[in-house]
């Protein structure tokens, strides 16, 4: 129950714009634009193989009446959750209940949760229980350093990654070269519940976190450009190797977003979308990158003319203000002789 006091009017109509704003920023999970068939919930009915689940699973996951645990805390494993009808909504927001916890103590435990947007689903392979490369979304929950000389960064890290079905998981640098952003999160053996937000609106990805049990969002990525289309699905998979997690899945919670388009936008076959990020360089240009972070396009050109020009132009002002300055010097100084 919330307590209301007497405000000004001024002060009144600043709270409700504030409200306004965050409410734009991420869903207040209102059940009225939560979309059940997109929607993995205690207990869990509608999960299986059968020709009506919403739901199917692979690998070593296990469904109980508390949990989706993808894998148990055992080497070697790998299992996924897949929705089995695809999503048509051009905006939307998906927020996920989970838990990675195991025995293993600092640096000894692995890999990760991802959750995936894809055209195909439920084709285990090497990135993280799925099949690669892959055709649409992906963001990694990834809890185990496989790049040494990545040092600049703390695991378990988050990072997003959108692929047109060319570009290959490079597992040896943690996915860098292809990654659209990230952050680092304490996210494994937590006492309490753990959140992620993933929100899809208008060409901008938005990766919100809630992992330090203070009931409110801490952003992670925020990237625009990105283009999916739809008709893909959703899903959750994980994998450990020599090192292992429980990797467990308490919800997935799917929002439309109530989001106006332009006519032409409306008019578009969102379907014949291919995957893609406009300000993204090609993955292979962001290897020698060291924070692994998209960059702006290279400098060729008539870019590298312009900074030349720019250059050469303030060389220019610079020795023309030298100029008259040494030349009022001296002349300051004739007159002291």
């Amino acid at each position: 129950m919330t307590t209301f006091r007497v405000f000004s009017s001024t002060t009144l109509a600043v709270l409700l714009l504030d409200v306004c704003l965050v409410c734009c920023d991420i869903t207040d999970g209102n059940a009225e634009h939560l979309k059940r068939e997109h929607s993995l919930m205690k207990p869990y009915q509608g999960v299986g193989s059968s020709p009506s689940s919403q739901w199917d699973f692979w690998g070593s996951t296990l469904v109980t009446s508390s949990y989706v645990r993808l894998t148990p805390d055992e080497r070697s494993k790998q299992g996924s959750i897949w929705n089995t009808v695809p999503c048509y909504l051009k905006d939307w927001e998906m927020h996920v209940q989970f838990k990675v916890h195991g025995s293993g103590k600092k640096n000894l435990h692995g890999d990760g949760i991802a959750l995936w947007y894809t055209k195909e689903k439920l084709h285990p392979g090497s990135v993280f229980g799925n099949q690669d490369p892959f055709l649409g979304l992906a963001i990694f929950l990834d809890t185990f350093r496989n790049d040494l000389h990545g040092m600049d960064r703390s695991f378990p890290y988050i990072s997003a990654m959108v692929n047109n079905g060319t570009v290959s998981y490079d597992h040896g640098k943690d996915g860098r070269s292809s990654e659209l952003g990230g952050c680092s999160a304490e996210i494994r053996n937590r006492e309490h519940d753990t959140y992620l937000a993933v929100r899809y609106s208008k060409g901008r990805l938005t990766v919100m976190i809630d992992v330090d049990d203070k009931n409110e969002w801490r952003e992670c990525i925020d990237i625009g450009g990105v283009r999916l289309p739809t008709g893909y699905y959703f899903g959750a998979s994980a994998a450990t190797g020599d090192l292992s997690d429980n990797h467990d899945i308490v919800s997935m919670k799917l929002y439309q977003l109530m989001v106006e388009h332009t006519p032409e936008e409306e008019n578009m076959d969102w379907s014949k979308i291919e995957p893609s990020v406009s300000l993204l360089k090609s993955p292979k240009d962001n290897i020698d990158d060291p924070t692994g972070n998209f960059r702006s396009t290279p400098l060729t050109g008539w870019k590298v003319f312009l900074l030349l020009l720019c250059a050469l132009l303030g060389i220019v002002v610079c020795g023309v203000v030298g100029a008259v300055v040494f030349q009022k010097r001296q002349e300051r100084n004739k007159r002291f002789y």
